[in-house]
């Protein structure tokens, strides 16, 4: 692809080009759903390529050498000790995974509570939640000080008041790239486990954290209260293959990894139907550690490159500097003053940035009330192509009312 664009995804049905419309207007930089325009980890490619030549994808079991992978990668990358019998490998993606969470959490002898989720937060717990049947109720985030922090007091008092309760978020946290600390998911799952709940942490951006910040996975975190605590995580994001629909679960609680196993079965699901999704895990936990070390090293300069151009360009617009992942969590009050002709008054950032630059960003409103006013950026693509999407957006700037001259 021409003009330092990188990846050329047309005609493969990538939900992020299609969402921004690159096909219809190839001028159009997509920004916005949460996967990499980078080349992924090439010796999983080859291993991929291999076993097609095989010409045969018939059904396979699970490989339980895989469980084992799993612990020495979270030994050895997260210093944290997993148990192999509590991985449960899934032929589907996180999302699926967390609908199946809840129904096998609805089968067991305790009580049935909400979904408690920090706000915003990403829009797939609020989606499967009520599609099993339980309400949502949001938390908003504690921004005393700055930055975002969860509202540990508001989640234990949901908690004591609702039986049963299912505590989900992101961790890291999707959509500001905050990591959250030990203290705060221990915090969290005794407040699940004092109501007879759960903690679900979705952690499929962890192995993307930028210097100075470090992932604890929440079954770690938790201590004494790791029956009650299950991370939901898939290669997928930090290796680009998440068309591959693959993802696993720790699940400590043995009741509670029989009733996953059942719930699957009862879906249609065993644990060995995920060939391909297989084999990328198996690569990238087996060999790709090194190539991961260097995406998240130019993953981090880009950050800092569209950080430091959008702050700069757009002052107020960084609402906070990601500490993991590749998404950039901006405010769209600070936009505010110019208007594209032929957009809404009342259109959200998205709108105005897609019809003004050419650069497409995710809505906030994908991410609950909270989100509505802000958008999400992701910068996960070559630097020529972050740095034009970054001069598109300085340059529509310059037109507000009251910027100077050159924007800056």
């Amino acid at each position: 692809m021409d003009g330092g664009r990188g990846l050329d995804r047309t005609g493969t049905r990538s939900v992020k080009w299609l969402t921004a419309g690159v096909e219809q207007d190839a001028g159009r930089i997509p920004l916005g759903v949460a996967d990499m325009d980078l080349p992924g980890f090439p010796a999983l490619y080859t291993a991929l390529r291999d076993r097609l030549d095989h010409h045969a994808l018939g059904y396979t079991r699970a490989d339980p050498a895989a469980r084992e992978l799993v612990a020495r990668w979270y030994a050895r990358r997260h210093a944290a000790a997993i148990d192999p019998d509590w991985v449960v490998l899934l032929p589907f993606g996180p999302r699926t995974a967390v609908r199946v969470l809840l129904e096998a959490a609805s089968a067991g002898p305790g009580p049935r509570g909400p979904v408690l989720t920090p706000a915003p937060e990403y829009g797939g717990f609020a989606a499967v939640a009520g599609a099993a049947g339980r309400t949502v109720r949001e938390i908003p985030l504690d921004r005393t000080g700055g930055g975002y922090r969860l509202a540990l007091d508001e989640f234990a008092d949901a908690c004591r008041r609702e039986p049963g309760a299912v505590v989900a978020l992101s961790s890291p946290h999707n959509p500001t790239g905050r990591v959250w600390d030990a203290a705060e998911l221990h915090a969290l799952a005794a407040a699940a486990a004092g109501c007879g709940g759960l903690l679900i942490s979705d952690e499929v951006h962890c192995e993307i954290v930028h210097p100075g910040h470090r992932h604890i996975t929440a079954v770690h975190a938790a201590g004494e209260f790791a029956r009650h605590t299950v991370v939901v995580h898939s290669v997928g994001k930090a290796f680009n293959v998440s068309g591959l629909a693959d993802a696993f679960l720790l699940v400590p609680d043995a009741g509670l990894r029989r009733r996953v196993v059942a719930t699957l079965e009862g879906f249609g699901f065993f644990e060995g139907g995920r060939l391909l999704g297989a084999l990328a895990q198996q690569v990238a936990l087996e060999h790709g550690e090194p190539w991961l070390r260097s995406l998240t090293a130019g993953l981090t300069d880009r950050r800092d490159l569209i950080v430091t151009r959008l702050a700069d360009a757009v002052p107020g617009a960084v609402e906070c500097v990601p500490e993991a992942s590749f998404l950039l969590w901006l405010r769209g009050a600070a936009f505010a003053g110019t208007r594209p002709e032929g957009v809404a008054p009342d259109a959200g950032i998205r709108e105005v940035l897609l019809a003004a630059c050419g650069v497409e960003l995710t809505d906030g409103a994908a991410f609950g009330a909270a989100g509505e006013g802000y958008a999400r950026l992701n910068f996960a693509l070559p630097e020529p192509a972050l740095a034009e999407a970054a001069d598109r957006i300085a340059r529509f700037a310059e037109k507000r009312p009251g910027m100077r001259s050159g924007g800056r």
